[in-house]
This record gives structure tokens, sequence and C-alpha cells, in this order.
């Protein structure tokens, strides 16, 4: 197979335009974050803010057209809306009371049950193997589970979990997740080698994680967790605005300094009206496994005493232990290789307490319509 350079991409999208930009957007010089890897091409084009949903087919044939180029497996391409410096928003028609009252409608994913995240205030807290441990867990107690990878600059399901390769096209724009282990998997990393830096500004962020969530044949689950990214970025904010979550778990460790970034986290998803299901110590303690004697390295009960303060369920606490660590290493989480121990079964209560805060936030929406007055 040929290599594809960047300005072989170019040359391709040189016939690329559209009578709204009077040109070609090579001509243009709208094309930018051109990124290459294993066979696939990244891009974004930039228009003006108020061409974007005109521009559209746009996007379809850029995209098209490189995905004929030989050498070239696959194409994203995101469209990148920009407002001028000093434009001011078009005045909008005036919306009635009722309307003003409904929040948006945000489209959910044909099959699945319910979407929840496992988010924290910053990295290294252990988010993502409480994910996949909570997945699995989900799937223990006989919910249909798949699991997204949200972290497009640090993709860490392939890993975790011992599963790689492309994902198959199933049809026009759809992959089929990867398995393992009973769970449905979709991540960044199946698309790019594990060593190759995702170089992308928020846009192609925002547009992979679209597709990675809406373009995939994810067929009929209960429920799909997100492994979000660490922090609260344009990721985390077009995940919690976009996509109708029916949770958010914070997961976040014992000390201070983890407990105020965790607080950013809490805030983001009250502000866009995502419950919280609660929160999750992770590494609450230590356990010498020769003498017994426990040891509050980081500190202990902070997220539960941070819970109670802010009226959220604590989940539960999970400590820091060499097992848990070596089995995310191995690729076998902790939950299906060691299913009868104390730390799954940890995860099965915390599993057990989703799911019913998923039960119940639902059956409070069905007790509890909304009445508009007019």
């Amino acid at each position: 197979m040929s290599q594809v350079s960047k300005e072989d991409v170019l040359r391709t999208l040189e016939g690329v335009s559209h009578p709204a930009i009077g040109g070609s957007i090579v001509e243009k010089n709208l094309v930018s974050d051109i990124f290459i890897a294993d066979g696939k091409v990244y891009f974004s084009i930039t228009v003006a803010a108020n061409l974007a949903e005109k521009l559209e087919p746009l996007r379809i044939a850029a995209e098209n057209a490189v995905k004929s180029m030989d050498g070239v497996d696959a194409a994203m391409v995101a469209l990148t809306a920009e407002k001028k410096p000093g434009a001011a928003p078009a005045p909008a028609k005036g919306p009635s009371p009722a309307q003003q009252q409904q929040p948006p409608q945000k489209a959910g994913v044909p099959g699945v049950g319910a979407i929840i995240a496992v988010a924290s205030g910053k990295g290294g807290v252990g988010k993502s193997t409480t994910a996949v441990n909570l997945a699995l867990g989900l799937q223990a107690i006989g919910l249909r589970v798949g699991i997204l990878d949200a972290d497009i600059y640090g993709p860490s399901m392939p890993r975790l979990l011992n599963v790689g390769g492309q994902p198959e096209q199933t049809g026009e724009r759809m992959l089929r997740p990867k398995e393992a282990y009973g769970l449905k998997v979709m991540s960044m990393g199946f698309l790019v080698a594990e060593e190759t830096p995702m170089i992308w500004r928020g846009p192609m962020v925002v547009s992979a994680l679209t597709q990675m969530l809406r373009e995939v044949d994810w067929g009929e689950l209960d429920v799909i967790v997100v492994d979000m990214p660490p922090g609260t970025g344009d990721a985390q904010l077009t995940m919690a605005q976009k996509v109708p979550l029916a949770g958010a778990v914070i997961v976040s460790t014992p000390q201070d300094l983890a407990l105020i970034d965790a607080r950013k986290g809490l805030n983001m998803f009250k502000k866009v009206d995502v419950p919280l299901l609660g929160l999750i110590e992770n590494m609450s303690y230590f356990q010498c496994p020769s003498c017994g004697e426990r040891s509050n390295i980081f500190g202990h009960g902070g997220a539960r005493d941070e819970a109670e303060r802010i009226g959220v369920p604590f989940l539960g606490e999970v400590p820091l232990h060499m097992g848990i660590r070596e089995n995310s290493d191995a690729g076998t989480p902790v939950v299906v290789a060691q299913p009868d121990g104390p730390h799954a079964l940890i995860f099965r209560e915390i599993a057990e307490k989703v799911r019913d805060q998923l039960h119940g936030s639902a059956q409070a929406e069905v007790a509890a319509p909304r009445i508009v007055f007019e």
C-alpha cells in the first residue's frame, strides 16, 4: 500500500468546492489539522458559522474524495464553524413560553437504553480502570453493556481489555464495535497505533467522539458506559450537551487535591442538567497483603464526605491493590479475572447501585411529567 502524504490529500481536495465559498476548499485555505495514520486520514474544514449547516454536503464530498485515494482506508472530516471577530449573533425569533421552558432534544443511539459517563476532574485517579470494571460489573448483574473509550488523546480500552485490530465496516459510514469479555467496545485506539500521538484541536476531537458514538453499530444494549477524558474541556462538554446522558459517575481519590478537581466535574454536569449517579472513591485505602494492616495512603473518606455534603449518592470504596493493577495491565480486569474475589464484589455492588439509580431516574421522569403554564 502506497504511503499517502498531506500534499497528496491537498491535491485531491483541490477539486472539492461549493458555490457558497466561491472556490475550492484548498484555494480558500479552509483545510487544516491534516493527520494521517495507518491508512486513515483526518482533517477539518473551517467555514463561517452561518454557513455550517448549508455546507454539510461539502464535508461529505471532501470525505468521499479522500476515501477514494489509493492507500486510504478511511477518512474522518470535521466541519468547524468559525464566527467572524466582532460579529454579533443574529437576532432569533422569540419562542413561545412553552418552548422557552423545554430543553432541546438530544438524539439518542438506536437500540441503546441508557448512556452513562464515567468522569474525573483530573487524570491519574484510576478512572478508566474503574469504568471498565463498572461496565463488567453491570454485565455481571445481567445487563447488556457496551463501553465507549472517549479519551481521544489517551485511549485505554485496547490495553485494559486486551483487544485490538481495526473495526470492520458494516455499511455506509457504520463500524462494527470490537468485543471483549462480552462487552461491545469502541476506541480511537483501534483506529491508530498505540504510540501515535493525537495532535488535534477541539473540533476534531468532538467530531471523532460523535462518529464513534453514532456511526457504530452497537446493536441492542441496556447501557453504554462512556470512559470520559479527564477534566472539563471540549470533549466533556460536547458529550454532556449533545448526548442524552442518563447520568454521570465521578471517580476521585480521597485527598483534597483530587476532590477539588472532582467538584469541577460535578458542577459541569449539574450546569448541563445531567443527573449525578454518584461518587466512587478509588485508591481508598491500602491493606498490606502480608500483615493485614490497613493504611490510608491518600487519606480516606473524602469522596464519601463530599457526596454527603452535596447530596449525591456515594457508590463505594475501591482499595489500592496490586491485583487490580496487575489485572488491568494484563488486559484481564479484576471482575472477569477473579469474579468471586473481594474486589469484583465491590464493583458488582457499585454496579447494582448505578443500576438502581438509573431505574430511579426513569421512574421519576414517568411519575413527574413536565407541566408548562402559558
